[in-house]
């Protein structure tokens, strides 16, 4: 990424105030709302240091697509419209980034714009005690179209580092995103990520999100209706291995009238790991007509897998349809003697099994490359925890 060239005073203002949040704001414990069944006791921030990722960025013909180093210079305008728009910054993690980023990467569309190639962000989270404070921006205007994948990974699962990232997509009037953002880092890092979308008139959203590496953390994902007519599906996918904890917060905020929302979860736990997802649909007053579904399902592969799944609603218009469902589960001993008794043996029958309880996840997904890349890296993920 590129350095940082000399910064605006908007921006330095912005460094100023997070560095003052930083200092005044605590870590979240286990009587922080929202993180009861996360526990940072052995979180030592003081051992990583901050340090660039050497990012990889390609596709967007049509789109400025830079880094926000280059952004500062390029376009400072779109840069402080675009930055901290949509994610408060009164929260311990994101203050960090917002004092502490070097590297992100800013992707503009322009108004009826429509990308026929995807643009692809690869974030490396490789370098042993770093802290890296990784920002993106998506920002399309009215009527444009895009796809954009980013990858989070490690090269291997005994680099201990920390990744805090801010994500910010803004769908504009009538616009059209697919965000598929997948994390595979070491499985001795940190995770933070704070993710908040906001989506406009007749706008729509489609964003997955898969977790598969991290020993702990939290993965925030915000998603505003804040036009009418605006729709968002959000699909989460996570499997868990020996030792680890994942943890999704999710929000549909409904905040106009006739907007729709569904979002579907799915997790798959193997012995030793833990997971916790918390939803909330929120309505708010004179958000009439919503339509907002949300559903959380864990598979636990073990009786020593553990999750937890805490669906709510708080709904502050009257005409609206809001449910939600959540399940835990182990495998069907039921199911899994149907199959091994018609010549499958005991872990092709389980293997069997679980893909069928994901099978419903991938199929949201509309059929093509996304669908086919999701698919691919489940099955890839299953093989290694089973």
């Amino acid at each position: 990424m590129a350095e940082l060239a000399t910064e605006p005073a908007w921006l330095e203002e912005r460094r100023q105030k997070g560095s003052a949040l930083v200092e005044s704001l605590p870590l979240p414990d286990h009587k922080s709302k929202g993180w009861e069944f996360t526990d940072l006791a052995s979180l030592e921030l003081d051992s990583y240091t901050a340090a660039d990722a050497a990012v990889e960025v390609s596709g967007g013909e049509g789109a400025t697509v830079v880094s926000l180093a280059e952004a500062v210079d390029s376009h400072p305008e779109l840069l402080e419209r675009a930055l901290g728009s949509l994610v408060p910054i009164e929260d311990p993690f994101v203050a960090r980034n917002e004092a502490d980023w070097r590297d992100g990467v800013l992707v503009h569309v322009p108004r009826g714009v429509k990308l026929t190639q995807p643009v692809r962000i690869e974030v490396p989270v490789a370098q042993e005690a770093a802290a890296i404070n990784w920002r993106t921006l998506i920002v399309l205007e009215e009527g444009a179209e895009a796809e954009v994948w980013e990858h989070w990974s490690s090269p291997d699962d005994e680099v201990d580092a920390l990744l805090n990232s801010v994500v910010e997509l803004s769908v504009g009037q009538a616009a059209t995103l697919r965000y598929i953002n997948t994390q595979d880092i070491s499985k001795k890092a940190w995770i933070f990520a704070t993710q908040r979308a906001q989506v406009e008139r007749d706008a729509r959203l489609d964003w997955a999100a898969l977790g598969f590496g991290s020993a702990n953390g939290k993965v925030r994902m915000d998603t505003k209706l804040a036009g009418p007519g605006s729709e968002a599906r959000v699909t989460g996918g996570y499997a868990g291995g020996p030792g680890q904890h994942l943890d999704y917060d999710t929000t549909q905020e409904h905040a106009a009238p006739n907007t729709n929302s569904d979002l579907a979860f799915r997790g798959v736990l193997a012995k030793g790991s833990t997971a916790v997802w918390r939803g909330m649909i929120k309505v708010d007053p004179g958000a009439q007509q919503t339509d907002a579904f949300q559903e959380s399902r864990n598979l636990l592969l073990s009786p020593e897998a553990h999750a937890d799944a805490i669906p709510g609603l708080e709904i502050l218009a009257d005409d609206v349809r809001c449910t939600h469902a959540a399940a835990i589960a182990q495998i069907d001993k039921e199911q899994l003697f149907y199959l091994t008794s018609r010549g499958l043996d005991p872990a092709a029958a389980k293997s069997l099994i679980i893909e069928g309880f994901l099978e419903s996840l991938v199929e949201r997904l509309a059929e093509g490359p996304v669908r086919d890349s999701i698919s691919a890296a489940l099955e890839a993920r299953l093989a290694e925890i089973l």
